[in-house]
This record gives C-alpha cells, sequence and structure tokens, in this order.
C-alpha cells in the first residue's frame, strides 16, 4: 500500500499519486497538497499557524481557548473560596 505524505503547509493528508514534493538547495523537502499550499509557504512566507484554514491553526486555537477556558474556571473558584 502506497504510503500517504502530510502537506508541510496545511497539514492534510496527499492521496498518492497528487501533490508536490519541493526540494530546496539545502536538501529539506517539503510535500504540497496544492499550489495554494506551495505559495503560501514558499513565495508569501505565511506561517501555518497564522492561516485560519490550516491544521496548525485549528490545533493553537484549541489549545487557546482549553487555557481561556481553565483561566476563567480557575478565577471562579477564587471568588467563592474567599467570599
Amino acid at each position: 500500500m502506497p504510503y500517504k505524505r502530510i502537506c508541510a503547509f496545511c497539514g492534510r493528508e496527499i492521496e498518492p499519486g497528487t501533490g508536490k514534493m519541493y526540494v530546496m538547495s539545502d536538501g529539506t523537502v517539503y510535500y504540497f497538497c496544492s499550489s495554494k499550499c506551495q505559495k503560501n509557504m514558499l513565495k508569501l512566507n505565511r506561517i501555518p499557524r497564522k492561516v485560519r484554514w490550516t491544521q496548525a491553526y485549528r490545533k493553537e486555537k484549541e489549545i487557546r481557548l482549553h487555557l481561556l477556558k481553565r483561566r476563567e474556571h480557575e478565577g471562579e473558584n477564587a471568588g467563592a473560596s474567599q467570599a
């Protein structure tokens, strides 16, 4: 069974026989699922964590929301115990 690769920018799986492989002059290999991902990473120099439709952004957002809820919950508990 062919190996499924992961896009270097958006984090989605790339089906065998699709996508692009980009090799930089220093030997670093990037796999892209589309030209949209390739342009965002190489030409526009965007960071995947700051682009809303990437898996990296969604994962960071989930962590951020979890920490925010925890802080709110700790604040409620601290206020109730002091009252």
